[in-house]
């Protein structure tokens, strides 16, 4: 079987799950805050992010992509899934559904929730805000694993899908604290990192959470849907005078990569498109790339450890799901491969986006500033591969071609040089030279003090 036989073949366990008829997706459909939005959609072009339909471009991608560095944007998130999850039982339901230990959660509180299957991979991972003492809303790309659980039984607890119900707007920079506090003309610096509570945007009851998806002081907005343009184009009014951006699709995803942030079924794919009965998640495409994996469709999945979301002290002793798999992992002495950056040589990236003017065979184009669907590529060492890049981007703030790589730990040491292979098996492929750097690639500022501000 040859390279691209085997990649087709590898990619059927996946596809499978895509397998229902286009009519039967849920159709297509605009932000709530599409009207106000769309004042600023010179251009008037649309991206797909799950469900919904964004705008490309506000003003232009690379202006957009540095706004969280030098002022802020506002970012429309509400494609995200929102179930809330209520009952006597549902903290003990979500505290083994996670790995993360729950029993010091307070209310407002916001965690990173990771989401593990019986062999350990992740199956879904996303933020988890307590409301109350038996109130918790979890927002990910899918929730449907989360749902497929409760839904097994054996629970005191509830679900409720608030997805149609809530939008989520991210605002990202120096000066979001600046452009949020005008917004709701309240005293937003008692909000810690990871906390949030209630306010107000002319009247309409928002809760401000303070997350750090861009690497930099950022917040989120939370806030019934039928209210979504008004709040939207108040934030645009009250961050005029710092410069405020509208970051539209094109430039959405740049901020994660430079922020060192693994994203779903961009950079590994959820095991739970596996699992016998559990919903699919919403689709973005099959893999592409030049990797090929040799264990099938597992060699998408990652353990927590090799994305950075592993245990400083070892594994715990309390009870979730997929512990014994990664007691077993640690018993092995095999060590995990781990999350770095990679820095793209800037000659052999030009190299590639100049064939198109040469009359060299041509290799796969890069997406600029990065492909729509999951991309993975072989990294080398002397020929033998070691790692697995995703994610590249072009950054315009770094001024370089930059990707996550998860890699062999021995050759995760910082200004090791590597070789990403570029292109699909059975293209003209070229080796395009890259530099391993720790993660995040820019300093990270989610933690500025705002008291100082």
């Amino acid at each position: 079987m040859d390279l691209v036989a085997q990649q087709r073949s590898t990619y059927e366990a996946v596809l499978r799950q895509n397998d229902a008829p286009f009519i039967t997706e849920r159709p297509a459909l605009f932000s709530p805050a599409a009207a106000a939005q769309d004042k600023g959609n010179t251009r008037g072009t649309f991206g797909r992010f799950a469900q919904i339909l964004l705008p490309e471009e506000y003003s232009d991608w690379v202006e957009e992509s540095v706004a969280h560095v030098g002022s802020c944007y506002i970012g429309d998130w509400t494609s995200l899934h929102k179930v809330k999850v209520h009952g006597p039982q549902a903290l003990e339901f979500l505290d083994r559904l996670g790995m993360r230990d729950l029993s010091r959660f307070e209310t407002g509180q916001v965690k990173h929730h990771v989401q593990l299957d019986e062999n350990g991979w992740i199956a879904s991972e996303g933020v988890l805000c307590r409301l109350g003492p038996q109130e918790f809303v979890y927002t990910a790309g899918s929730c449907d694993w989360l749902l497929w659980q409760l839904g097994r039984g054996g629970w005191d607890a509830a679900a409720t899908d608030i997805s149609p119900e809530v939008f989520i707007f991210g605002v990202q920079g120096p000066a979001s604290l600046a452009t949020l506090e005008k917004l709701t003309g309240d005293d937003l610096r008692d909000i810690g990192f990871s906390r949030s509570r209630m306010s107000t945007v002319g009247g309409v009851p928002v809760r401000v959470l303070r997350t750090g998806i861009s690497g930099e002081l950022g917040y989120e907005l939370h806030g019934p849907t039928e209210h979504a343009n008004e709040v939207w184009a108040a934030a645009v009014a009250s961050g005029q005078d710092v410069g405020i951006r509208q970051l539209g699709f094109r430039a959405q995803p740049v901020q994660h990569i430079e922020a060192g942030i693994a994203t779903n079924g961009l950079d590994y794919l959820p095991a739970s498109i596996l699992t016998p009965g559990a919903p699919r998640q919403f689709r973005k495409g099959a893999p592409t790339g030049s990797f090929v994996p040799a264990g099938g469709v597992t060699d998408y999945f990652r353990k927590p450890g090799e994305l950075g979301w592993g245990f400083r002290k070892g594994v715990p002793d309390r009870d979730f799901i997929g512990r014994d798999a990664l007691v077993k992992d640690a018993e092995s002495g095999v060590p995990a491969r781990r999350l770095v950056g990679l820095r793209w040589s800037e000659q052999d990236v030009t190299g590639v986006l100049t064939s198109l003017l040469s009359g060299a065979e041509l290799p796969d184009q890069m997406e600029i500033p990065r492909s729509r669907g999951p991309h993975f590529d072989h990294v080398l060492i002397e020929g033998d591969p070691v790692g697995v890049a995703t994610g590249r981007t072009v950054s315009p703030t770094l001024r370089a071609m930059i990707s996550l790589c998860v890699i062999a730990p021995e050759h995760a040491t910082p200004g090791k040089e590597v070789v990403v292979l570029w292109g699909r098996p059975g293209t003209p492929q070229r080796e395009i030279r890259a530099t391993v750097t720790t993660l995040p690639f820019k300093p990270d500022n989610r933690r500025a003090e705002t008291a100082r501000l």
